[in-house]
């Protein structure tokens, strides 16, 4: 039987603070106290140096602590798809994972479970885990939350969505997002520094930074390169993506009822040239989703 946590009473995990005994009832991410998990599976469209050649062994956990209405798996993160998991569970998913050969176990939108997840980290090393932990979350996150996640999590994937708070209330339903997501990545940061991978450029340990380009430049990506710039370096790997479509409710709001133009993604492109970043990944401007490397990190993967 899984044990009680005392934080799941009053919950304090992420930036909302609702403080609502998840035991009993549910606060804006609408998860209880049990995990649930939509599916777990080798991932091919990761970044190459998650996904590789074998993929990234992922688990989908459902719900989320935003609220966007732009969400291209709102089925999971909204309705809340999938099927409650004991601990146990989630460990033999994760060692499964590893013997059909992931190079990570990357665990999808995870922040809601932090308490638990930390928990399950432990076991499943001590039951042998072997491979790097991912961390793929909306930065939407609280840095003691983050800091109980030290040593358990090797790479952080953090999506920096906004750099203005407006943007970040009116689609995702975020209070003051940009300093508390800014905060969660100096935090991630300091965990476990730039990006390291092994012979074969699979990584190892350290931060990616997703940024979505976003029509109207509602987003505000060159912002958020230029705070990363000014923080972080220059050397942070990015992933700057291009895979923004009108799904979900996003055609009830003009600015985002449509897909990104050349021009938008361009200027954020010409940014990125202009700030120097030297790592990373960009996007096929498609919904497709390619991953295509277009820029070199300094071990020339």
């Amino acid at each position: 039987m899984n044990k009680t946590y005392e934080e799941l009473t009053s919950c304090l995990i992420c930036p909302h603070a609702c403080g609502v005994n998840r035991y009993q009832t549910t606060g804006l991410c609408q998860a209880g106290a049990e995990i649930k998990v939509n599916l777990h599976q080798l991932h091919y469209g990761e970044e190459p140096v998650l996904s590789g050649t074998k993929g990234s062994g992922t688990i989908f956990f459902s719900h989320c602590n935003l609220r966007c209405v732009f969400c291209q798996n709102h089925s999971i993160s909204h309705l809340g798809w999938g099927k409650t998991a004991s601990e146990a569970e989630v460990v033999s998913m994760m060692l499964e994972l590893q013997n059909r050969g992931a190079h990570n176990i990357n665990l999808v939108t995870p922040t809601h479970y932090s308490i638990r997840l930390a928990e399950i980290l432990h076991k499943a090393k001590d039951e042998g885990l072997r491979l790097p932990v991912v961390w793929n979350s909306n930065a939407y996150e609280n840095v003691k939350t983050l800091k109980s996640l030290e040593g358990l999590v090797d790479i952080y994937l953090p999506d920096l969505k906004y750099a203005g708070n407006e943007s970040a209330w009116l689609y995702s339903k975020a209070e003051n997002y940009p300093e508390v997501a800014h905060l969660a990545i100096k935090e991630m940061f300091r965990q476990v520094g730039n990006l390291s991978c092994d012979a074969n450029g699979i990584a190892q340990k350290g931060l990616i930074i997703r940024l979505l380009v976003m029509p109207n430049t509602v987003a505000g990506v060159s912002q958020s390169l230029q705070w990363i710039h000014d923080n972080l370096g220059s050397d942070v790997f990015i992933s700057l993506m291009a895979q923004y479509y009108p799904a979900w409710q996003a055609n009830s709001f003009e600015k985002i009822n449509r897909g990104i133009t050349r021009f938008e993604y361009q200027e954020v492109l010409d940014t990125l040239e202009r700030l120097d970043f030297c790592n990373g990944f960009t996007q096929q401007l498609s919904c497709s989703a390619d991953w295509t490397p277009e820029f070199r990190n300094t071990d020339g993967i």
